[in-house]
């Protein structure tokens, strides 16, 4: 088992019950390092301001409390602890905050956490517009070479991995329990794959399982490992807003796609855009005002469509779908109902078809819910 010192002092501090992130930097700043901090006596932890308590469990913490720990990161060559200052692997953006984790604890590539990336989140029970939307956008982002960065929820957060996953892209999965604990547990495939292609990344140690309060603190290291967050669907009590308003407190740019005044799950975006989100209709919204267009790739690979969308042209034929529904828009504005009618195809098909197309450059949606051709002939 791994005996630096250095490193056992590190592991057993931060699993002191009650310490947290500002906890830690405040006895850095005050004693130099965790292992002087461990030997420091309780009247001195006492003067920094700590709970009666906390002082009493670092105190009591041993190095052998590093264990379970080391352990873990012994048992596959994947897995990696991170700490700021230390491991230059540690990643920058999140650095900069002034609660950063002092452990990352990484199953994967730790050098995607640095990756220029973007968080998408939202519901846990989106609508299936919104599910599309969300793999849609990160399916093309991650095409375009910008990472892309959730939560491993269910809803939105299953749909962002997966659409990144399936461009053959970046994708970093931030966790709210110990990184060897799965949650929800039908996600474990997913997460096993992103681990394998990506990075699975938490700042709880190993064991420590499914509890409310880990949340809050898995969004700040969602919005502050991104460039930006995107909210795809979300209610007033979504707990996607706190990452929103989270990467706002950060300085990090806030995205936002709007939706029917009518619905519960547009709410929570409306409100982010009247809080000073930027409203979203299509990817070049987000690249352009992050700024980050000229130094990723040209190319959008989509894999499940069967439309290759490169910007400059495919030796395969262009998707029958596709350009029946293109002749069936004709070259004036109309309605999504007159072309579910004209195509014979369901309206969440058609509305997935028409924003890959909107994506691409091809099609341009209007207001009212219309939409017109904008782009060449063939698909």
């Amino acid at each position: 088992m791994v005996q630096d010192p250095e490193l056992r002092a590190r592991l057993a501090l931060w699993r002191v019950p009650g310490l947290g992130a500002r906890g830690w930097w405040r006895l850095i700043d005050h004693f130099g390092s965790p292992r002087h901090v461990l030997a420091a006596p309780p009247a001195e932890l006492h003067r920094c301001g700590l709970p009666a308590a906390v002082v009493e469990a670092i105190h009591a913490a041993t190095p052998e409390s590093a264990d379970p720990d080391l352990r873990w990161l012994e048992a596959d060559p994947r897995h990696h602890v991170l700490s700021p200052g230390v491991d230059p692997a540690y990643p920058t953006r999140l650095a900069e905050l002034a609660d950063a984790p002092p452990l990352l604890f990484v199953k994967g590539d730790p050098e995607l956490l640095s990756w220029p990336q973007l968080a998408i989140v939202g519901s846990r029970n989106p609508t299936h517009n919104g599910q599309e939307l969300a793999r849609d956008f990160a399916q093309t982002l991650a095409g375009r070479g910008l990472g892309v960065t959730s939560g491993l929820a269910q809803g939105i957060d299953t749909a962002a991995h997966q659409g990144a996953l399936e461009a053959g892209g970046v994708t970093v999965a931030v966790m709210g329990t110990g990184p060897d604990r799965i949650y929800p547990a039908r996600n474990r495939a997913l997460a096993h794959r992103v681990a394998a292609e990506g990075a699975l990344v938490t700042e709880l140690p190993p064991g420590v399982g499914v509890r409310r309060s880990h949340f809050p603190r898995r969004n700040r290291v969602i919005s502050g490992l991104s460039l930006g967050t995107l909210v795809v669907e979300a209610s007033l009590n979504s707990g996607s807003l706190i990452t929103a308003y989270q990467a706002l407190d950060q300085g990090r740019d806030v995205f936002a796609i709007p939706g029917s005044i009518h619905s519960p799950l547009a709410r929570g975006c409306h409100r982010l855009i009247r809080d000073g989100a930027r409203l979203v209709e299509s990817v070049a919204d987000i690249l352009e005002e992050l700024d980050v267009q000229q130094a990723l790739p040209l190319a959008i690979p989509d894999r499940t469509a069967g439309v290759t969308a490169d910007n400059g042209g495919s030796d395969a034929g262009p998707d029958p779908e596709y350009a029946a529904l293109l002749e069936a828009m004709g070259h004036d504005p109309v309605a999504l109902d007159t072309l579910v009618g004209r195509c014979g195809l369901t309206a969440d098909a058609v509305s997935s078809m028409l924003l890959l197309l909107e994506l691409q450059g091809r099609v341009q949606a209007l207001p009212g819910g219309r939409y017109q051709r904008t782009g060449p002939e063939d698909v």
